[in-house]
């Protein structure tokens, strides 16, 4: 057994950082500072690191296969320009709800963009409860709305047949499943398939492995955990240096490195909260992020 080291790569006091995406041309790590209302790209080869900002909070970055990158800000979709830095808004949602804003989102394997909402946090993981919805933003820019109620919307990913789509609501404290329909992108049967130890915590945001097995970051619990969807059992817990954890994904040159990202929000002696950090020594690797078609 291979030993797993974990290292801060990326010094910084994000106040939610999340959504780490690997960019595979740039050898970057693309993430986000949520209410810091960034974008960042950190390139791993060289160390330089440079951002964005935008308007509102920003809770995802998507690649994008035109090239370029779809973000969510407030409760927009919008497409990122990385060279003028230009943000251009592409359809809103929940326009009723003027203290809502997107949290965690993914494309899905066949180039189509998941993305929840929640309403605006008082302080981490306190906030008016069921305002938030799952959305999806088809190619042709249209909206799909599958079920409101949603306290934090967060982790979610797909299994490798495709079949199953995994999904988290924070403040249930569950992992859930869904049976996936992958043509239509429709989901349905939802059960649940983790419940978080106490010492977990919170879960937020989530990434699946080439083994099929689910890696959470625990909001609170410093840690990620790993998942058997089959069994429904936690098998793995890789402690961190804060207990902020927000997110995390594969990435590296061979996707055998976990980056999970962190919050220092909330905090008065941050720490290395809101740094990024690597795990690797894993054994195990990654699939490459999928690119919106629209």
């Amino acid at each position: 057994m291979s030993s797993v080291k974990v290292e801060c790569v990326v010094k910084e006091h994000l106040k939610i950082g999340e959504s780490p995406l690997w960019e595979e041309k740039e050898n970057s790590l693309l993430f986000v500072d949520i209410t810091g209302k960034k974008v960042y790209k950190w390139n791993t080869l060289t160390k330089e690191i440079h951002s964005i900002s935008v308007d509102a909070p920003v809770s995802l970055v998507a690649l994008r296969k035109s090239g370029d990158y779809i973000i969510t800000q407030g409760t927009q979709f919008a497409a990122l320009n990385w060279k003028t830095k230009s943000v251009s808004a592409i359809i809103q949602v929940d326009k009723e709800k003027p203290n809502n804003r997107f949290n965690d989102g993914k494309v899905d394997p066949a180039g189509r963009l998941f993305a929840g909402t929640m309403a605006e946090e008082i302080r981490p993981a306190v906030l008016e409860r069921e305002q938030g919805s799952l959305y999806t933003l088809l190619p042709d820019h249209s909206i799909v709305k599958h079920f409101d109620k949603v306290d934090i919307s967060n982790g979610l990913d797909w299994s490798l047949d495709h079949r199953t789509f995994f999904y988290i609501d924070s403040l249930s404290y569950s992992v859930d499943a869904f049976d996936y329909d992958l043509h239509t992108g429709t989901i349905s049967n939802r059960r649940g398939m983790y419940k978080m130890e106490k010492e977990d915590a919170i879960p937020d945001g989530m990434c699946i492995d080439r083994e099929g097995k689910l890696w959470v970051a625990c909001y609170s619990g410093g840690r990620v955990i790993r998942l058997d969807p089959e069994t429904g059992k936690r098998i793995q817990i890789v402690k961190l240096p804060v207990d902020t954890t927000t997110s995390c994904s594969f990435g590296g040159s061979d996707y055998s490195e976990l980056y999970v990202t962190s919050a220092c929000q909330g905090k008065d002696e941050p720490g290395l909260a809101g740094s990024i950090f690597k795990i690797t020594g894993l054994g195990v690797k990654g699939i490459p992020p999928h690119s919106y078609v629209g």
